[in-house]
């Protein structure tokens, strides 16, 4: 089970909204940030944005509070916990921030079930004040895709993990679940035999659909976080199967994915936001 990569993007995937709208929408300030959104950046906007929220005495605790109210399917979670649980490599490639994600996979209790987050830098400063940049210093260098934002490349990061896998000598599975046109790159970069999991009606689907040709990897959309969870399990089930054969070992793996499935499908409820 430790064959397979399970790359999740964040907002719309993770969560089901848009972290730093979330924030900025929350907090009051949405007037202030269309305002300067021409003017600048998005990640020298969101920096300025925390540098003004700070200023007007909004603290680094109401800024958590806010980030662990943020929308989530009730079944994101659950899958989660059970695909770590099988053994599978987890990670984030996000176009949020560190600061944001590490908030909220904390507070849903998941923060260890991924090995890696790749994500625009986000941390509090010695002032108590939110400082975000991003991945790329666009500044100094361009990544030189022209299919991604200045800040991040996702292909790059995918490109990356890929290399440093085989660099370790494993031959590893990747499943990429995403939902912006960020993440349409990365699909370009995953191999036959990995697996593509754009949100159906997403823009990366709107990409992926105008010529699912040119990925090599196999398509399979989801609309919400049940059938994320379901098309997941199906997916791995599918990997494990296909090496359990090429083996001469198919019993084992199998029945540890019914039970962790049919242990994650129990109580199913309606969407609701995170806890308190």
């Amino acid at each position: 089970m430790a064959d397979i990569v399970v790359l999740f993007d964040f907002d719309e995937t993770i969560i089901d909204c848009a972290s730093d709208s979330w924030v900025i929408d929350e907090l009051g300030i949405t007037d202030r940030f269309n305002e300067l959104l021409p003017t600048m950046p998005w990640n020298s906007l969101m920096d300025k944005m925390m540098g003004e929220l700070h200023a007007s005495g909004i603290t680094i605790e109401e800024i958590e509070d806010v980030l662990n109210r943020a929308p989530i399917h009730p079944r994101i979670v659950p899958a989660i916990k059970s695909v770590h649980a099988l053994g599978c490599d987890l990670r984030v490639v996000s176009d949020a921030n560190l600061f944001y994600i590490e908030t909220i996979l904390n507070h849903l209790g998941i923060r260890e079930c991924f090995s890696e987050i790749n994500t625009n830098p986000g941390f509090v400063d010695e002032e108590g004040r939110l400082r975000i940049s991003p991945y790329h210093d666009f500044k100094s260098s361009f990544h030189g895709c022209g299919l991604c934002p200045p800040n991040m490349c996702k292909g790059v990061v995918i490109e990356r993990i890929q290399a440093s896998l085989s660099a370790e000598g494993k031959q590893k599975r990747f499943i990429y679940l995403g939902d912006g046109a960020g993440d349409y790159c990365p699909s370009l970069k995953l191999l036959e035999g990995d697996f593509m999991m754009p949100r159906k009606n997403y823009p990366v689907w709107d990409l992926i659909c105008r010529n699912p040709m040119l990925l090599k990897a196999e398509i399979r959309e989801w609309t919400d976080g049940e059938e994320m969870e379901r098309v997941l399990f199906e997916l791995i089930d599918t990997i494990i199967t296909k090496e359990e054969i090429g083996s001469g070992q198919l019993i084992s793996s199998d029945c540890k994915l019914q039970n962790i499935a049919l242990s994650a499908h129990e109580d199913l409820l309606p969407t609701l936001p995170v806890p308190q």
